[in-house]
């Protein structure tokens, strides 16, 4: 029996852990769709997902009006796949039941209308902010989509006084950076330190191009170590699938079996629970993007083979208690 990936199906394991994928896309890109239909028969493929938190991925924009409100478009759409997904119609899970949207927070205090139109057309189900910053000298490794930010957006005075709007509405923020620019999320906690801030991807580890070395992981390690000191971050353990990791998963011919791909990211999971503890991390599956590696089902095998050590209380905060309580997640959607 094979999956929508082509490959054979292992068994579900641990299929009645509950789980809250903390970051997922939805996208309809020429030649690729992704959306409420395929999120949903991924989340029916075995294992028990509970609620879902949409992360902004630049879907559904605006195509006109003013440039700063054309993000509005991607939380309306991420709130009107929300209220299909409440009508029991797409499976039990409660898709995009938390949101973070886009903003450009280089708007200063101009970013204020922003915000709340962006929690209006929410539905309410708006949880944070990402303002993607990720940025390297050698442009090469950036192997996604989204473009480079600017070099030294996190530490922007412009960027900070829309930062600094966040907290007064409830919002935290989620980072995407890449690892050797943790010193600076580190910086911008120390400046905020009540607004949470959550690191995206296990820290967005290079693994190409100079950083294809021996040395990487402990200077990664070492990075990850700083941001765990500060009390207001948090980590999402996942997005390891990527080109830019050098883990090389989208260039197999077969898909790599659960146990291959938590053996390989095994190093770095295990050392972020260490670093941060379960009640700071939170499983994600950053789908569809981490398709490459293989399907849903597979993933998520892979990360409880991973954590099969931890006690019954520590896999509940891993996989959903964590991202339960820092996005706010309605508690009938986590039962």
């Amino acid at each position: 029996m094979s999956d929508v990936t082509g490959e054979v199906s292992e068994p579900v394991l641990e299929p009645d852990l509950p789980i809250i994928d903390a970051h997922h896309h939805l996208w309809a890109h020429t030649g690729h769709r992704y959306l409420i239909e395929e999120y949903a028969a991924d989340t029916l493929s075995g294992h028990n997902i509970l609620a879902s938190v949409y992360v902004e991925c630049g879907a559904m924009l605006r195509p006109s009006g003013p440039p700063a409100l054309r993000v509005v478009g991607e939380a309306e759409f991420a709130g009107g796949m929300a209220a299909m997904s409440e009508s029991g119609l797409y499976g039990p899970t409660r898709i995009c039941a938390g949101i973070v949207g886009g903003a450009e927070l280089v708007l200063g205090d101009a970013v204020e209308p922003v915000l709340e139109a962006l929690a209006a057309a929410s539905g309410g189900r708006l949880r944070g902010i990402r303002n993607a910053a990720n940025w390297d000298a050698d442009p090469a490794v950036n192997t996604g989509t989204r473009p480079s930010a600017p070099e030294g957006l996190l530490r922007d005075a412009r960027f900070r006084a829309g930062f600094s709007r966040l907290a007064r509405h409830g919002l935290l923020y989620d980072a995407l950076v890449y690892h050797p620019q943790l010193l600076d999320v580190c910086d911008l906690a120390d400046a905020f330190p009540n607004t949470t801030i959550i690191v995206n991807h296990c820290g967005g580890l290079l693994g190409l191009q100079g950083y294809a070395r021996q040395e990487t992981y402990s200077q990664w390690r070492s990075l990850v170590g700083e941001v765990a000191r500060r009390p207001n971050m948090l980590m999402k353990l996942g997005g390891l699938s990527a080109r830019r990791c050098g883990f090389g998963f989208d260039q197999r011919p077969v898909p790599a079996t659960a146990a291959e791909l938590a053996t390989t990211w095994m190093p770095y999971i295990a050392a972020c629970i260490e670093l941060f503890g379960t009640q700071r991390c939170m499983f994600e599956s950053n789908f569809p993007p981490d398709r490459v590696s293989g399907s849903y089902r597979r993933l998520w095998n892979a990360f409880k083979m991973i954590t099969q050590g931890c006690s019954a209380a520590e896999k509940a905060a891993l996989y959903c208690d964590t991202a339960q309580s820092v996005y706010r997640i309605a508690a009938q959607a986590a039962e």
